[in-house]
Formats: structure tokens, C-alpha cells, sequence
């Protein structure tokens, strides 16, 4: 069989780069198009997958609504000449896909904000597939599958927390790699630029309360910066850029003692990797059924208040038995979560006969929630 699969930003690299492996080892055809946004080619280079561009963009919302019009003309020319006999994505790109090959996508999804957007595009699709924690019902090809959407890729079946265990294919020392000393405690910091379409009308905390969460934490820790804005001035506080390759990334969330983050993809990376998390959420940001169900398993800790979020950071740095409290929890959190990776490509196989999948998949009809 023919698969396209969409990969929009670099979390979605993730997503199915398990799967893609899968289906090429079972003799399958499979093209990646993918969206030159962020580290998304990076990491579609680093994993070697079958990819071509359809086009670039951005870190603004302008540069979405002006490149949008390239974009979904590459996509047509390319997906009609590819002919695929499954197309996998999010959103407008995969629902167009379908539309001018006449394959109706399978939609993976993970969050709620673009609520129309989701609901535009599901009216195109052959099924929806979200994590049971997805509020609202997409129509009758709408399926929820138990753990969430970061579980095809750090699930245990395919990555082990610990990165120097073997499992994950690599050996490399992470703190050598960063310039700390074996056992030197460090905390890593995502700041997010906001420019994603669901982050449209959020706000990132002020200059002044960031650099003071960057003190506060490097008085317990060495501190590490991915600033996806790019607007931080690391001569004027005390923590380091993070520069590892984005594939690594993983790894190092892995071995930190601490992620901070006011965006959702690492702080659900961080939690399924068993390392504390805490997540500063803007009071005006729709509240996401994910992440209430990893604070509910212990997992997450989140916080309006940014001097609550300053308070849970010194504490968890501070508490020398955090570490095992948290890869208990993953591994309690886990224990029941299905491979997702293998899920997709049972689903892959028979797109048209989701509902009579396995029921060891715990792939069930959204609306007998």
C-alpha cells in the first residue's frame, strides 16, 4: 500500500516516525510531506524518513496566511502524483490531501484549542483518533484511544526513560554532551513563541518574571534555555542556551531534573519520560483534557500563579526524592497505556475497519464515552 503522512511541526516528526519505519519494513510505499517550520526538517533528516517539503513558514501567524496559498498548491501537485491509498495528518493539510486524491485522511489529534479547526476538517475524514482525554465528539468515525498522542513515541515498548539503558539506541552521556559533570543537577526551561495557530491570542510571561525565574533556579541547578523565540538575552541572566540537536532532545529531558515550561508538547514529553514538570498556563488558555489527566496521575504540576510556579520549582530541586516519585508514577501511569505506534498501524492496514480493530487496542467509539 501508498501512505502520506503529514508532518506540520516537529512534534508530529514524532508521532509517526515510528510507524513510518513499521510500514517500510513491511514492504510498504511511504512519503513524508512535511512543513519547514522550526526543527521539523531537522528532524525529518535526523530519522531519515522519506520526506519532501511542501513548503516553509514562519514563526508568525502572517507567515501561515501567507505561505498557506504555495503550501496547499505543492500539496496538491505532490499528493495527486504520490496517489496514496492512506493519508494521515491533521487539520486543513491532510483534509485537502484527501480531497484532491480522493482518500479521505486519518486524523490524529491532541488538543482541544482549534476546536473549528477540528471540527472543519474531521467532516473529511475517513477516522479521528484522539487520546480519552479529547473533550468533545468529532461524529461516528470519531475513536479515543487510552494514554495520549506522545505515547508513539516514549511509550515503553519503544523508549525506555533512560536514555543510557540501550532501548533507545543511545549511549551518548547527555551531561558530557552539555558540559556538566556526571551527577550536576540541571533544569531545562522552554520558553515558546506562541505562533502556532491554537496559540493565537495567548501571551508568554514578561522579560522581567522570566529572568527571575532563571535566577531562582540557578541557585539549585544549572540552568538550560530553549527560547523558540528566539528574544532571550543570555548575557543578562544566568543559565545556557540549550544547543543539542532537537533529536536529542529526549534524551535530555530524560536525564533533567526539572522541566519549566509555559507551552504543552515538552511538559507531556517530560511527564511520560518520568521527569517532574511544571507548566506556568496563561489564565486565559482553554484548559486541555491532557494535561488534567497527567496532574491528576502526579505527573504534572501546573499553576496560574507565577509565584506558585517559582515555589513548586525551588521545592521539587530541593526534594532528593522527587526522581523516584516521579518514574514510580510514569511507570503506574504507563502500566495500562497502549504502544500507540502499534495501534496506528493497525490502523493503517485497515483504515475502513477501525470499529472492529482488536478491543486489546482500547480503540473505542468516542461517543460511548
Amino acid at each position: 500500500m501508498r501512505y502520506l503522512i503529514f508532518t506540520n511541526t516537529p512534534a508530529h516528526v514524532h508521532l509517526y516516525r515510528n510507524l513510518v519505519e513499521r510500514l517500510e519494513a513491511d514492504g510498504h510505499d511511504v512519503l513524508v510531506l512535511g512543513r519547514d517550520y522550526g526543527c521539523t526538517r531537522a528532524l525529518l533528516a535526523y530519522y531519515d524518513l522519506p520526506f519532501e517539503l511542501y513548503g516553509r513558514q514562519g514563526t508568525s501567524f502572517g507567515s501561515l496566511v501567507a505561505n498557506a496559498p504555495r503550501q496547499f498548491a505543492s500539496i496538491a501537485r505532490r499528493a495527486r502524483s504520490f496517489d496514496p491509498d492512506v493519508v494521515f495528518g491533521r487539520g486543513a493539510y491532510a483534509a485537502f490531501a484527501g480531497v484532491v486524491t480522493n482518500t479521505p485522511p486519518v486524523l490524529v489529534l491532541d488538543s482541544e484549542p482549534s476546536d473549528l479547526a477540528h471540527a472543519v476538517s474531521s467532516r473529511f475524514a475517513r477516522a479521528v483518533l484522539t487520546p480519552a482525554a479529547f473533550d468533545g465528539v468529532l461524529g461516528s468515525h470519531h475513536y479515543r484511544f487510552e494514554g495520549l498522542t506522545e505515547c508513539a513515541y516514549l511509550h515503553p515498548n519503544v523508549r525506555s526513560a533512560d536514555p543510557a539503558d540501550g532501548t533507545t539506541g543511545r549511549e551518548d552521556d547527555v551531561h558530557a554532551d552539555l558540559g556538566l559533570d556526571p551527577d550536576e543537577p540541571f533544569a531545562i526551561v522552554r520558553l515558546n513563541a506562541f505562533d502556532a495557530l491554537h496559540d493565537v491570542g495567548a501571551s508568554g510571561e514578561t522579560r522581567a518574571a522570566r529572568r527571575r525565574l532563571l535566577e531562582e533556579l540557578a541557585e539549585h541547578a544549572t540552568v538550560f534555555v530553549s527560547d523558540e523565540g528566539g528574544t532571550l538575552d543570555f548575557d543578562a541572566v544566568p543559565a545556557r542556551p540549550y544547543d543539542l540537536h532537537p533529536g536529542r532532545i529526549h534524551d535530555a529531558l530524560a536525564a533533567a531534573d526539572l522541566l519549566v515550561a509555559d507551552t504543552g508538547t515538552m511538559v507531556t514529553e517530560a511527564a511520560l519520560l518520568g521527569t517532574p514538570a511544571v507548566r506556568f498556563v496563561d489564565a486565559s488558555e482553554p484548559e486541555m483534557g491532557e494535561f488534567r489527566e497527567l496532574e491528576a496521575a502526579g505527573l504534572v504540576v501546573q499553576h496560574t500563579d507565577f509565584e506558585a510556579v517559582l515555589d513548586s520549582c525551588v521545592e521539587l530541586l530541593a526534594d532528593e526524592d522527587a526522581d523516584e516519585r516521579w518514574a514510580r508514577r510514569r511507570a503506574e501511569y504507563l502500566a495500562d497505556k497502549p504502544d500507540l505506534t502499534a495501534l496506528l498501524r493497525e490502523v493503517a492496514e485497515r483504515p475502513d475497519s477501525v470499529a472492529s480493530l482488536d478491543p486489546a487496542s482500547k480503540l473505542r467509539p468516542a461517543a460511548t464515552r
